[in-house]
């Protein structure tokens, strides 16, 4: 009886301070049961306003105004001044040439070393766990200690590549040093640094495979290459692509190796336009010409992405 009247006692009004609690937590229960939808999307609708839409905003403001990046020099309006600059420019023109070119050697290699070695590792052999853990080696390490090991085993006089070519017989090579090679340098160590990215994509969709369209060709008489080309290679070509997209966006916006082994250099063989870009903000500070190629950019990479899923649709 009595815990009863205890009970009763503390019921309706309960100890101090608690009966404000349990209210205030039913006025935040009530606010969000009747603001559901603002509650849970308003902080994703601000990381996107913040993080995204006000930089794309931003870059599209400065690309029609000229600015040094005075405090007291506001930024003047050029209209599209910028943009037809561009047209006249032979050094963007011939940075967007060598980031075509760097972009194309680093994923033809990488397409074709990915699928080899997908193809190899679909196999079973002993150590095949080990050598995969191993391939990915190259993925984990940053781009900037990758750059710094082989700006190193690049150097003419000193570095470790030169000397093996020398051991063989082989002439030393300029390697970085030289304009004629610089650019070709550069894109093998991209295609060191991915190729493991497309093997191990390739793998897991050779894992996805059927086993009956290979049985029917092994029945049919077909030769190992046969198989690869005409049955295994058309199933996994839509997992390919997908990869060759994912490497060409990220290949068309290399700047770490190139900043950290050239700079561009030497002269503007390696200037590609992520380098010519980032020269003219910090160096020049002609921040809304830097605008501009950015937006130019931009559309590059989209139409090249875009261009590669329809031919993906075209081929399912």
């Amino acid at each position: 009886m009595a815990s009863e009247v205890a009970t009763q006692g503390e019921g309706p009004s309960g100890p101090p301070g608690s009966r404000g609690s349990r209210g205030l937590g039913d006025r935040v229960a009530s606010f969000v049961d009747r603001h559901v939808v603002g509650v849970f999307v308003s902080p994703g609708v601000a990381f996107v306003v913040v993080m995204m839409a006000f930089p794309v905003a931003y870059t599209l403001y400065l690309s029609v105004h000229e600015w040094v990046g005075g405090i007291d020099q506001p930024p003047q309006f050029v209209g599209l001044d910028n943009f037809q600059r561009l047209l006249e420019d032979q050094r963007f023109l011939l940075a967007l040439g060598r980031t075509f070119l760097f972009t194309g050697v680093a994923i033809t290699f990488q397409t074709v070393l990915g699928v080899a070695i997908a193809v190899f590792l679909h196999r079973e052999f002993r150590a095949r766990g080990m050598i995969r853990s191993i391939m990915l080696m190259p993925m984990i390490a940053t781009p900037v200690a990758i750059a710094l090991i082989f700006r190193l085993m690049f150097q003419p006089q000193l570095g470790i590549l030169n000397d093996i070519l020398t051991s063989i017989g082989m002439p030393p090579l300029a390697w970085t040093s030289s304009a004629s090679t610089a650019l070709w340098s550069l894109a093998a160590v991209d295609v060191w640094e991915w190729t493991p990215l497309i093997a191990l994509i390739t793998l897991a969709g050779l894992s996805a495979l059927p086993e009956e369209p290979l049985e029917a060709a092994s029945v049919d008489g077909a030769n190992g290459w046969q198989r690869f080309w005409f049955v295994i290679l058309p199933m996994v070509r839509p997992v390919v692509i997908i990869a060759v997209v994912f490497r060409l966006i990220e290949a068309l916006k290399t700047f770490d190796i190139i900043l950290v082994i050239t700079q561009g250099g030497p002269g503007f063989a390696t200037e590609t336009l992520n380098i010519y870009v980032y020269n003219t903000t910090f160096q020049y500070m002609r921040f809304g010409y830097s605008a501009a190629m950015l937006i130019v950019y931009f559309l590059v990479v989209l139409g090249c992405a875009v261009l590669l899923l329809r031919f993906r649709r075209a081929k399912d």
